[in-house]
């Protein structure tokens, strides 16, 4: 396949196209033949021959490249994906998916009932594949934003849409490992009565003594070996606690002694990136030792350390670990972000639904926000006065 070439220093402007290939886009079946690609001419002018030294290349400003986002669980809502169906590659997406799934993702993901799609064996694939699918409408609207890409992140689950776009691993293998990772996150959060709280505070919070006194209460209570923890961090003072929900009603009736602004439950069914989640450990590394990962073709940050993934192995070794370990998001991107004074920022844009990476990235960096958009996924159908519960 087109998106796994490996390819060498020559073809720089051909690997960027490769990024999202057309297969990619309908893995049921080949691509249109408008869009057939002379693969062993695309490999031979993209490697350097043996003995030769590259020739000089010129090095793409700044502010013309780009950074993709994928939102992760949490971003979820009633109508996603209305707005990508005029696209036929986003409507082949999810008829690949149904297929892998066995249900109709797509009228899930436009009709609801929300409280089905916010289940997370349910919401964790639909946020996979409306991310993939509003690649569709960037591809369409702004194709030189995919050619020019330089480096993508993902929020949690979001990280497998980013890593297939790079080319790592194939739409169906990354729906196969969500779907895996989804069922196990799902059963060990019906083992404990878990949840997630994101907490705004101030430069005088007190995270890690709130988060001590909250498992003290449970221990109180009677809950053995309580969890409570910060699991996501997402700019300065902000932060997602996750563990026990008796620790987290805890820290909303007692916010104001650790100076926390606001306190709001997401809407999620467990105690996410904490080690409530290690039976899911297992059947995520079984999913994932059975698929052929490659080395992604642009930089693709981890959520684990907030570094560019290096391997193949280094990607099925993180993507496990990411499972029970926070979401170090604010450190992702400041590596993202980081620049010499005065250099311009790249285009980012955020591919999925809502603005939350957006909103994010304006807290951590402000300059670089200045560049920010998004692919929109949500459309009113006609008559509908849009209502919708975001």
């Amino acid at each position: 396949m087109a998106a796994r070439l490996r390819f060498g220093a020559g073809a720089a402007g051909a690997l960027r196209r490769r990024l999202w290939s057309s297969r990619a886009r309908d893995p049921s079946g080949p691509p249109p033949p408008s869009e057939v690609v002379d693969v062993a001419a695309l490999l031979k002018d993209a490697t350097v021959d043996a003995g030769s030294k590259p020739g000089p290349r010129s090095r793409p400003s700044p502010e013309t490249t780009s950074v993709l986002l994928f939102p992760g669980q949490g971003s979820q809502a009633v109508g996603m994906g209305r707005a990508l169906l005029r696209y036929p590659g986003a409507r082949a997406l999810y008829a690949a998916a149904g297929r892998v799934l066995g249900y109709d993702l797509l009228e899930l993901s436009l009709r609801g009932p929300r409280e089905e799609l916010e289940r997370t064996v349910r919401c964790q694939p639909a946020l996979y594949v409306v991310s993939l699918a509003a690649l569709e409408a960037l591809r369409h609207q702004r194709p030189e934003v995919i050619e020019n890409c330089v480096a993508a992140a993902g929020f949690s689950v979001g990280e497998f849409a980013a890593l297939v776009f790079a080319g790592a691993l194939e739409f169906e293998e990354g729906l196969l490992a969500v779907r895996a990772r989804a069922e196990a996150m799902q059963e060990a959060s019906a083992a404990v009565p878990s949840g997630m709280l994101s907490v705004l505070g101030r430069p005088q919070s007190q995270y890690k003594a709130a988060c001590l006194d909250a498992r003290e209460h449970c221990q109180a209570l009677g809950v053995e070996q309580p969890v409570c923890e910060v699991a996501n961090y997402l700019f300065p003072d902000c932060r997602v606690i996750s563990g026990h929900l008796q620790a987290l009603h805890f820290l909303q009736k007692n916010s104001s002694r650790y100076h926390f602004r606001r306190t709001r439950m997401l809407p999620v069914s467990g105690g996410f990136h904490t080690r409530l989640m290690e039976p899911a450990l297992q059947p995520l590394a079984h999913a994932l030792k059975k698929m052929d990962i490659k080395k992604p073709l642009i930089s693709v940050y981890s959520n684990v350390d907030g570094t560019k993934y290096m391997h193949a192995r280094h990607i099925q070794q993180l993507l496990v670990k990411q499972v029970v370990s926070p979401v170090k998001w604010e450190q992702t991107m400041h590596a993202i972000y980081e620049r010499r004074k005065g250099t311009e920022f790249p285009q980012t844009f955020e591919v999925g639904p809502g603005k939350q990476l957006g909103a994010i990235l304006k807290s951590c960096n402000l300059k670089a926000w200045k560049a920010y958009s998004h692919v929109e996924v949500m459309e009113e159908e006609e008559g509908e006065e849009g209502d919708l519960d975001v």
